[in-house]
Order: structure tokens, then sequence, then C-alpha cells
């Protein structure tokens, strides 16, 4: 297998070892070669190269003299990979134009008796932003698997361990289903890990503490969307698939394709559940905290109410002007305080009673 774990040369510089990690001079990031009931075999560009010439020189089609096929794995920001696609690799011009198009729509499509799939993956090391989500852009045929990326996929890694490890499988569609599947397993371990951040944040709020947690909230809430809309159109586009399928597809890959299609959608299902959960737990922070502004917004009018009839008087008696009442009267000063005091009381009895009848 030719891959990107390969160590440079100390003669190349450091501008040509970042045009070449991750694929090799073609943009081949790795590649296998499978045999019925055998382990897929790691074989390089040149490898698949002199199994097209045989089969070139022979005259016959591959199928009619074995059931081998062939995945082949591109890294797209290779310069090379294309043109490399487009010499060697008998594969229509419609996934050229996919690739060259940057569709990021999940989805499964059946053109030119070959399937066309488009499926969304988080990058490495994922931390629930928006911009760890990446892309890979698939062929597959009777007897080749052609995969292409901008980016690294969990996905990918985790199907290579298992053609490493040695499992076998019977056709390419069955290794694109179970590409599939490790994407729909990711996408569970996405909900149960926001599960797990949503049942903090809301714990938090319950027990009344201080929350933090308003921008995680909406950051995992955007997330989540984004995933779901990237991910919707794709059972939809199974099920058409179903409806109308290659001639060469075998009936076990149509069954497991039903079962990834149901595995996608209880996870689709699961994710807008918990969308919606962490719209309504933001509903009750926003709540909560216009009630808090209310509440506070209250005790600086009830301040102000209270302290008018005491800023009146004070205002009054502050002109400095002839005939101020009881200005001769030895128990003025408390004769004001005690009619201060009714008017405040009153004010405060009548605020409180409106407040009531609200």
């Amino acid at each position: 297998m030719l891959c990107a774990d390969q160590p440079a040369t100390t003669t190349m510089d450091f501008a040509s070892s970042v045009a070449t990690y991750g694929a090799d001079l073609s943009g081949l990031v790795c590649g296998f070669r499978f045999a019925p009931g055998q382990p897929g075999q790691p074989v390089t560009c040149d490898d698949v190269l002199d199994a097209l010439r045989r089969t070139h020189e022979s005259g016959e089609p591959q199928a009619a003299r074995d059931d081998t096929f062939y995945w082949l794995h591109f890294n797209l920001a290779h310069a090379a990979a294309q043109p490399w696609m487009r010499a060697h690799l008998d594969l229509p011009d419609a996934f050229f134009e996919m690739l060259v198009e940057g569709s990021h729509s999940t989805r499964i499509e059946h053109v030119d008796n070959g399937l066309f799939a488009v499926v969304n993956d988080v990058m490495f090391d994922f931390e629930l932003t928006p911009s760890q989500i990446a892309t890979l852009w698939s062929y597959t045929h009777e007897r080749i698997l052609v995969t292409a990326r901008l980016k690294p996929l969990r996905s990918i890694d985790r199907l290579r361990g298992y053609v490493r490890n040695g499992e076998t499988f019977r056709s390419p569609a069955e290794l694109l289903i179970h590409l599939m599947r490790d994407q729909a397993d990711l996408m569970v371990e996405i909900v149960r890990r926001t599960s797990v951040d949503v049942d903090r944040a809301e714990d938090q709020f319950l027990a009344s503490r201080r929350s933090a947690s308003r921008h995680e909230l909406a950051a995992m809430r955007r997330i989540l969307v984004r995933l779901q809309r990237m991910l919707a159109p794709e059972p939809g586009s199974i099920f058409r698939l179903l409806a109308r399928p290659p001639r060469w597809l075998q009936t076990p890959d149509m069954q497991d394709l039903r079962e990834a299609t149901e595995e996608f959608s209880l996870v689709l299902g699961d994710m807008a559940g918990l969308v919606e959960r962490i719209k309504l737990l933001q509903e009750e922070i926003a709540a909560r905290l216009e009630e808090q502004n209310n509440r506070t917004l209250f005790t600086l009018t009830l301040v102000t109410v209270l302290a008018l009839p005491i800023n009146i008087v004070a205002g009054f008696f502050g002109m400095n002007v002839g005939g101020i009442p009881l200005a001769e009267n030895r128990h003025g000063f408390w004769l004001m305080v005690v009619l201060v005091a009714t008017f405040t009381a009153l004010l405060g009895w009548w605020v409180f009673r409106r407040r009531g009848d609200t």
C-alpha cells in the first residue's frame, strides 16, 4: 500500500514535502486489491497500471477472468490526482464534473451504470466546529471503488484499519456501504457527546447556578443543524437507488443499503430531537434572563417612585424664597418628615397593589 506514512527523504525541500504529504506522486493515498474470500492486498499505482495493461493485452474484461476488484483512495489536494485518474482510469466525465462543482450534499446516485456517492464526515480531533466537516467523493462500479477527498476523514481511516486487519469484502459496493455505516457511527458519537454537554447545561440551569453555556449551546445547535442539512438528502437518494439499482449490484448489497438507510434515518431523528431540545433550553435560559431583568427594572422603578415625594418636598423647600411654610414652627421639621413618610407609604402601597393586579 502506498500511503502518506512514509518519511520524506533529506533531499526533498519543504515545498515538495507538503505537496506529496498524504499521497504518492500520482496523488494516491492508498490502494488495495481484493480477491474472493481474501483480505485486501496493498497495491501501488504501478500495480494498477500493470493490471490494466494485462487486461488490455488479453482482450478480455477482467470480470471474465476473475472476481478481483480494487479500492483506490486519492488526495484531491495533490495536483497530479485528477490528471492521473483521467489518464489511466476509465471513469465517467460526470464524476470529474462532480469534483469540479464541489457538491457537499450527501447522496448516492445511479449514473452511467455506476454509483456516485458524496459522503460527509468529520476530520480528526473533531471539536464541534463547522470548519472540521470534510467531504468524500466516490465512484463505485462492478470492479472498482474510487474515493477522493481534500481533507482527511475519520471514516476512511477506520475503513483502512479494517482492511489492514484482514477483514474481507465481497464487492466494491460493500466497501462503500461499510464506509457509510462508519459515517453513521460517527454521527451517533457526535449526538451522544452533544447530549452529554446538553445534560450538563440543563443540570446547571435547573440548579439555578450561573451557566456560561449559552454560546456553547448556540454553537452545538449550529453544527447539528448543519450536519442535519448535509445528511438529510441521503435516505431519499438511497430509496431512489434501491428502486432502480444497477444490474451488477448484488442482492446482499441491496439489503445492506436498506439497513444503512434505516440507521441514517434513526441518526437524523436523534439529531432533530437534540436540536429541538437545545432550542427549548435556550428559550428557557432567555426567559429566565428576561425575568431577572424585569425584576431589576422593577426594583429600580420602585426606588425611584418611593424617592419621589421627598425629592418634590426638597425641591420646594430648597427654592430659598419668602413665605416658606413652617419656617418659624419649632416642630416644622418633624411635621414634614411625617408628611413625606405618609405620602411615601401611600405611594408604595399603590405601586405594590398595581403589581399584584397585573
